[in-house]
């Protein structure tokens, strides 16, 4: 007789996992099925994980040895022009003391693997190196199972999870998200360089087991709409930097080019000084906004994580969203179990609790972000340059008068951004993040 699963969910990644643990815990018979050779061979995020998210799943994370490598006490925001920086930093005790694990660094193929093992502890079947090529169907159209690569692979499932990132080979196939087209997509790469721990202290001016995060805007993406990232890990510093993918194609930019073009900046350069390589990656960032997300479910299946386009672009978060996702459709899994109802209208619950859900709403308010940065592409060419020139000016001091060192710097914008583009900047911004 073929084995029927309550669940099957596929990718072991933050939402996927989060399913499986809350799924496993209440006795539900779920499998996990994973292409890479193990949890976290096959993915990549900056590398921060957010306390609150991860606590619904596993209140407990700490206690059980989850592998944090640092806890983030500072953020800074920084705009770089080709030589200068510019940067507001926050940092408060807060984040020491009852606001611990707020936000912490992670390295993924650790988290990934202790996260599959809590889910394992409960009873969840995890198999990995298992490619999921389609999706099973029944004579209505109603989602049965999955199919894999291997042999006499068909795996049946009263309902099926995607949590397979965002460039899902099921995406194109199954027709419940369309294609993602490059526009709507970053490209990020990621580099571990390093570092002795008594090093990345000093150097970032913490004590032991507290971090950095650092965001970049910016020309350090060689005039491409993107972002770039230095965060700090126990013994290693993380240095990405990603861009619209449909720009590196317009403009054959190598994404290794920009890494170490990024690497070399002054204000970089001192942070990763004598650090060693470790680790080179790559990964797709969902940056299309509201717009793209998908329908999230319908007969047989819920859309969770990267492959439903959960990523917050303004706020840099994507691994709170895919817990938080994960967690919503494991909920929606149970009473659906309870009423023996997996149909789309037996899984409505899953849109109304993302509705509801800081996920969306969130994700509803940012959504003319991505036209934002598309539309003034002065904040990647000519503006960084005119504001480092603006503050140059103000900071240096000689014999000239204020009134001069003032003129100077407003001239110095204006050759970034004409002063009606600066307001039309700000206004678009204001309506943006509002």
């Amino acid at each position: 007789m073929e084995e029927i699963f309550d669940a099957a969910i596929v990718g072991a990644g933050p939402a996927g996992l989060s399913a499986a643990c809350i799924l496993a815990d209440r006795g539900v018979k779920v499998i996990v099925l994973e292409r890479g050779e193990y949890p976290g061979a096959k993915n990549m995020f900056g590398g921060v994980v957010y306390g609150h998210s991860l606590g619904r799943i596993i209140p407990d994370f700490a206690q059980k040895n989850c592998p944090m490598e640092r806890n983030i006490v500072e953020s800074r925001i920084s705009y770089l022009s080709e030589q200068s920086s510019i940067s507001l930093t926050y940092r408060d005790q807060a984040f020491f003391e009852q606001l611990q694990n707020n936000a912490f660094t992670v390295g993924r193929a650790k988290f990934d693997r202790w996260f599959a093992d809590q889910a394992r502890a409960k009873g969840a079947l995890l198999v990995c190196s298992t490619v999921v090529t389609d999706l099973l169907k029944d004579g209505a159209g109603r989602v049965v199972g999955v199919k894999t690569d291997r042999a006499e692979g068909d795996l049946r499932a009263r309902v099926v999870l995607l949590a397979d990132g965002v460039n899902s080979p099921l995406a194109a196939k199954t027709g419940f998200r369309p294609e993602v087209g490059p526009q709507h997509v970053a490209l990020a790469v990621k580099e571990l360089i390093g570092l002795p721990e008594e090093v990345i202290d000093e150097r970032f001016g913490v004590s032991a087991g507290n971090g950095v995060t650092n965001e970049i805007l910016g020309n350090v993406t060689m005039e491409m709409n993107g972002v770039a990232f230095v965060y700090t890990n126990r013994r290693s510093i993380s240095v990405g930097i990603g861009a619209n993918l449909a720009d590196f194609a317009k403009a054959r930019v190598r994404p290794y080019e920009m890494i170490e073009r990024f690497k070399t900046h002054p204000a970089i350069a001192p942070l990763i000084k004598d650090g060693k390589p470790l680790e080179y990656l790559a990964h797709w960032l969902p940056e299309g906004g509201f717009e793209t997300v998908p329908k999230l479910f319908g007969d047989g299946f819920l859309i969770a994580g990267d492959s439903a386009m959960l990523f917050n672009a303004p706020h840099r978060e994507g691994s709170n969203l895919a817990m938080a996702s994960g967690r919503m459709a494991a909920q929606t899994v149970l009473e659906a179990l309870q009423r023996g109802d997996f149909s789309s209208y037996g899984l409505r619950g899953y849109g109304e609790r993302m509705a509801e859900s800081f996920v969306l709403k969130d994700l509803k308010k940012y959504r003319r972000f991505s036209s934002l940065l598309e539309n003034h592409r002065e904040l990647f060419t000519t503006l960084p340059r005119g504001a480092a020139e603006a503050f140059r000016e103000i900071l240096t001091v000689d014999e000239s008068p204020k009134k001069e060192r003032l003129r100077g710097a407003r001239k110095a914008l204006w050759r970034g951004a004409a002063p009606l583009r600066l307001l039309r900047l700000m206004w678009d911004a204001w309506r943006a993040i509002r």
